[in-house]
């Protein structure tokens, strides 16, 4: 709690905080118009699904350049000007006449976004390192705050407009406002380049393995996490039998405890260490699927509540190392991590899909839980030999 006041209390931390609260704002507000693009184009679940696609091919294309662009012009002015890119193209997919410019306009949003998140992750890891200051766990904590408030209050917000890019356009109007006020005390940042890395640092995939098993549990988590959003409503709906109007639950409650669990994680990082923080949030969170595949509606809900706490911490700690790695600049290991962990995102609830359809669906939380153990296991066997005091 204590980087939480830090941020509230200090412009010079608030400020790249809030870029990760504009990122969120912005896709919780077009989350909240997907079933009207389906409607407006006649669309089957596959043709969304391809359309959305689109988005996670651009940020996966964005992200191997972005180190170059932050060398060139800096981590900070690259963060102003991906979420000011990005505020202009989510408003692309609501005003697209057809089918075909709607995956052009998702694809560029992709990009925009692969941009900013490695930018501004970077950015954060720059300034705690320069300062001293934890607070990249809380940073992520406005990332779930922005979510809240674009599909949250934007769920209040849909009913008094008439056409969805009006208030698309307000919402990205105000992430534009706030980010010309308060860029100033970030945009003159420059990441300071390894002399020995400057040249063969943008080569991301070619050196991948100092970073390699941040990577792999990077994967792991955010496949966990993108099953969970994807695949927790169908649960409780499917396995435990919940009405629709309770099956939700699961992914609030998930939502509201890792939002908490990350204003808190700097915190206890300070007094554990990463290391620790990393595997004890894989205990939590195989504790929290035991919970989960009990079936029980109340005991489910808790069980989600549990993961959210458990593995909110995980991520960030995973960049703040990415940002100590000795042997590559901070903008290359977090685009490498990041990139990585991003395709778990999207693979998740892909192959999550595909095994409860060979199986079943507790079979694949069952897979979920494993996976988690591997991450334990990586945390425990591989990370501890090269990061044993951080």
């Amino acid at each position: 709690m204590k980087s939480l006041l830090l941020i509230l209390s200090n412009l010079r931390y608030f400020a790249p905080s809030w870029v990760f609260s504009s990122v969120n704002i912005l896709i919780g507000t077009w989350i909240l118009y997907v079933p009207h693009i389906k409607m407006k184009f006649e669309l089957n679940d596959s043709q969304i699904g391809v359309a959305l696609f689109f988005t996670a091919f651009g940020l996966l294309l964005a992200i191997p350049f972005v180190p170059y662009v932050n060398k060139k012009i800096g981590i900070g002015r690259s963060t102003k000007i991906g979420i000011l890119l990005l505020a202009v193209c989510f408003n692309l997919p609501l005003l697209a006449s057809n089918y075909y410019l709607l995956c052009v306009s998702l694809l560029c949003t992709g990009i925009c976004s692969g941009f900013t998140g490695t930018s501004m992750n970077a950015l954060a890891s720059h300034i705690e390192k320069r300062d001293q200051q934890n607070f990249m766990s809380a940073a992520h904590g406005f990332f779930s705050l922005g979510g809240f408030i674009g599909a949250g209050i934007g769920s209040f917000l849909i009913a008094q407009f008439s056409n969805p890019s009006y208030h698309m356009l307000l919402m990205s109007s105000m992430v534009i406002a706030t980010t010309l006020f308060l860029s100033k005390n970030y945009q003159h940042i420059i990441e300071e380049v390894l002399p020995e890395n400057s040249e063969k640092g943008t080569h991301i995939f070619k050196r991948i393995k100092p970073v390699l098993g941040l990577s792999i549990i990077a994967f792991i988590i955010l496949f966990n996490e993108g099953a969970v959003e994807h695949w927790s409503n169908l649960f409780l709906f499917d396995v435990v039998h919940a009405t629709e109007s309770q099956s939700g639950f699961g992914f609030v409650i998930f939502s509201l405890t890792m939002t908490l669990g990350r204003f808190l994680g700097d915190g206890v990082s300070k007094k554990i260490g990463s290391m620790s923080a990393i595997s004890y949030g894989c205990i939590i969170a195989v504790i929290a699927y035991s919970l989960i595949l009990v079936s029980d509606l109340y005991i489910s809900v808790l069980g989600f509540g549990v993961l959210g706490l458990g593995i909110s911490v995980i991520i960030p700690e995973l960049f703040r190392l990415a940002g100590k790695t000795k042997e590559m600049n901070t903008s290359v290991a977090i685009s490498v991590v990041s990139g990585i962990g991003f395709m778990g995102f999207l693979v998740g609830p892909v192959l999550l899909g595909f095994i409860s359809s060979w199986s079943n669906l507790t079979m694949s939380y069952v897979f979920l839980m494993i996976l988690i153990v591997l991450a334990f296991s990586l945390s425990v066997f591989r990370l501890r030999k090269k990061y044993p005091v951080n």
